[in-house]
C-alpha cells in the first residue's frame, strides 16, 4: 500500500523560509514523477514543482528561483525548500506521485497520478 505523508508546514513571515517533507512508502514504480501541489482557499489546485526519478526538475513560474524540489532516495523522502516566501504562497501543500514518462509542469495532473498525500498548511504573513 502506498503512503505519502507531508510534514514541515507552518506559519512564517514574508521573506522567511520553510522546508516541506514528504515521506513515501510502498510506491512500486522505478520510473516516476514526484510533485508538490498547492491549493489556496477559494482557488484551484496548482502544481508547484516536479522532479523525475532521474533527477530532472521543473517549476511553476511563480516559484522559480525561490523554491527547490529534491529527493533523498535513501530516506524515500521528497522535499520542497521554500525561500523568500510571500503571502501569495499561503496554501495547503500536498505531495503526489505518478509513473508517467513526462514530468513536466503541465503534464503533472493531480487526478491522473497514482498516490497523494493529505497536505500540510503553509501560512505566510506580511
Amino acid at each position: 500500500q502506498v503512503h505519502l505523508v507531508e510534514s514541515g508546514g507552518g506559519s512564517v513571515q514574508a521573506g522567511g523560509s520553510l522546508r516541506l517533507s514528504c515521506a513515501i512508502s510502498g510506491y512500486p514504480y522505478l520510473s516516476y514523477c514526484l510533485g508538490w501541489f498547492r491549493q489556496a482557499s477559494g482557488k484551484d489546485r496548482e502544481v508547484v514543482a516536479v522532479i523525475s526519478s532521474e533527477g530532472s526538475t521543473n517549476y511553476a513560474d511563480s516559484v522559480k528561483g525561490r523554491f527547490t524540489i529534491s529527493e533523498d532516495k535513501v530516506k524515500n523522502t521528497l522535499y520542497l525548500q521554500m525561500n523568500s516566501l510571500k503571502p501569495d504562497d499561503s496554501a495547503e501543500y500536498s505531495c503526489a506521485a505518478g509513473h508517467q514518462s513526462d514530468c513536466g509542469i503541465r503534464t503533472m495532473v493531480w487526478n491522473a497520478l497514482d498516490a497523494w498525500g493529505q497536505g500540510t498548511p503553509v501560512t505566510v504573513s506580511s
